[in-house]
């Protein structure tokens, strides 16, 4: 059985200073989807010369994954586990926070100088209650490194999981299946294996069809039971798709940490302040 769109959300606008910004999740409606608790989509939008760059300075995280989507532009990564990168147009970065690290999203220094095109997805991806406090680990992959699949009409940048018998740039510590799809105008696209899983359908430009159900730009489509979903651009497009195996526990979130439990939280909040997840420094370049 194919699954068809039961319900789809806007995108709120929530600009940080400068930097356009709009978040599909939470918002009203949906707090998650299962294990995909936040997105937010920074742009599209052009930086002049002389620019502050993104706001992103050091900042912790515990208990949960970021990956981060480089649609246009660049990110300079460095956080407290040693990991720097200048990530560009069509990469990704995918950061397990686990017992808690701090990082820094920034602007290389060449951006700010000269300025360009921006546009940046950051997803957040709950860890269950046995990996919330794993070892903090960081993967960044350039453009060239993720696989992207023909597929009539349509390019598949797989991140994570397999499709079409080729298998993701990064290996998910739950499972989870991720990507990004460029299509054409009239282009389809079906993924299956779906049964069971929290799955996650975004559309970051144009407009797609799921079952004759029109899922505009800037929209979050939650979607029904079945085994397979088939997407079709209805004009030039470009989504993420993803889907992952429920996690049946409790969600607690608080600004920059995801746990299980509000004495979770205020732990989270005490080992930071006395210093246990380390230093970031900003990466330059």
């Amino acid at each position: 059985m194919s699954r068809s769109v039961t319900s789809v959300h806007p995108a709120r606008r929530d600009d940080i200073g400068d930097l356009v910004t709009r978040r599909p999740v939470p918002g009203p409606g949906v707090d998650n989807v299962g294990a995909f608790l936040f997105l937010n989509h920074h742009g599209p939008q052009n930086y002049p010369p002389g620019n502050r760059g993104l706001p992103f300075g050091p900042h912790p995280h515990r208990g949960f994954e970021t990956v981060t989507f480089i649609l246009d532009g660049e990110l300079a990564h460095t956080d407290s586990a040693g990991h720097e990168s200048i990530i560009r147009a069509g990469g990704v970065q995918w950061m397990t926070a686990g017992r808690g690290i701090i990082h820094a999203e920034v602007s290389p220094e060449g951006f700010k100088r000269d300025g360009g095109p921006m546009e940046i997805l950051q997803l957040w991806l709950n860890l269950p209650a046995r990996l919330k406090m794993t070892t903090p680990r960081y993967v960044g992959v350039q453009a060239d490194g993720i696989p992207a699949i023909e597929a009539e009409g349509a390019t598949v940048h797989l991140v994570s999981g397999e499709w079409q018998g080729r298998r993701g740039a990064i290996e998910s510590l739950t499972g989870v299946f991720l990507s990004w799809v460029e299509a054409q105008p009239g282009a389809s696209v079906t993924f299956d294996g779906l049964r069971g899983r929290d799955v996650f359908l975004y559309a970051a430009r144009g407009s797609i069809d799921v079952a004759g159900r029109e899922v505009p730009q800037f929209h979050l489509a939650q979607l029904g039971e079945g085994e397979s979903v088939t997407i079709t651009a209805t004009g030039p497009a470009l989504f993420v798709f993803g889907h992952a195996d429920p996690i049946d526990e409790p969600i607690v979130a608080h600004g920059p940490f995801v746990m299980n439990s509000a004495e979770e939280i205020r732990q989270a909040f005490a080992d930071y302040q006395a210093g246990k997840f380390g230093v970031a420094e900003i990466v330059e370049g």
